[in-house]
């Protein structure tokens, strides 16, 4: 049996920004019902360039509900530049982690999002040359497509790259095919993961003002959802000091709430020094 961590459990049960965007500015949709999973992923832009909302559509199991979950929750805010950063490790990361056989679901999320990228460059999609590429036909995969899995991820088996891409998990003729690629790969220099989006060194009263604006508009409407809720107290440079209410207040996860979602929220959107106490209030 696989083990899901907390964080992928609580995006399958509760999908966030599940549907469609009626006028969307980039669509990306990826993968086949035939093979087994789906994702069309759609993106709407506000007036300076930031993603204002992300929606989907999947057809696929628990991970791949919590990976498209996850990764409208990781888009919005950004910038297109800092939207196109986003791989599959970090879709992976941000849930706190996928089992390996479930790795393919959050390549399908940094699939869709590229393909949204292309669309909203004006570029039309990657059409798969079906003759002369294709590794697996029972899913589909390319060879580009498996070597690019295992050069940004550092596999080493035709199992883990069926675990990230499915290619050979079906009727497992392209296996002799896939390890051919892995031994044409050895050696070569993996490829390097994609640098963090520059940010200038914010003053104390910029920190102040995004704590607040990152608490107010995404923390406290997610914790409300629950039945929870959050107060920000104080702010001293980086650490930031707050006091969790209704539902989260008292509850046995609440440190975790408070470290993986509320914490890591605040470093990723606004410093990644920032660090967040709870105090009595």
């Amino acid at each position: 049996m696989w083990e899901y961590t907390d964080k992928v459990k609580e995006h399958f049960i509760n999908p966030r920004n599940a549907g469609s965007i009626d006028d969307a500015d980039a669509v990306g949709e990826v993968g086949s019902l035939a093979c087994g999973d789906a994702l069309k992923l759609f993106i709407k832009l506000d007036d300076s360039g930031r993603i204002k909302d992300a929606r989907f559509k999947t057809f696929g199991c628990a991970s791949a509900i919590a990976s498209s979950s996850v990764l409208t929750e990781m888009l919005k805010g950004k910038t297109v530049e800092e939207a196109s950063k986003i791989t599959n490790r970090d879709i992976a990361r941000e849930l706190g982690g996928l089992p390996k056989e479930k790795m393919h679901c959050s390549v399908m999320g940094q699939q869709a999002l590229e393909a949204a990228l292309r669309n909203l460059q004006g570029l039309p999609p990657v059409v798969q040359d079906l003759e002369g590429e294709v590794v697996c036909e029972c899913f589909g995969v390319t060879e580009e497509q498996i070597r690019k899995a295992i050069l940004e991820n550092r596999l080493d088996s035709a199992d883990d790259v069926t675990h990230f891409t499915k290619a050979g998990g079906g009727c497992t003729d392209c296996l002799p095919e896939i390890e051919r690629i892995l031994d044409e790969l050895k050696g070569q220099k993996p490829v390097p993961e994609k640098p963090s989006a520059l940010k200038k060194p914010l003053t104390n009263l910029q920190r102040m003002q995004l704590v607040t604006k990152v608490i107010d508009e995404e923390i406290r409407p997610s914790l409300k959802k629950d039945g929870g809720d959050i107060d920000l107290i104080d702010i001293d440079k980086t650490k930031v000091l707050v006091a969790l209410r209704g539902a989260c207040s008292g509850c046995p996860s609440s440190q975790v709430t408070l470290k993986d979602f509320v914490e890591k929220k605040l470093k990723d959107r606004v410093d990644e020094g920032i660090s967040v106490e709870e105090v009595d209030s």
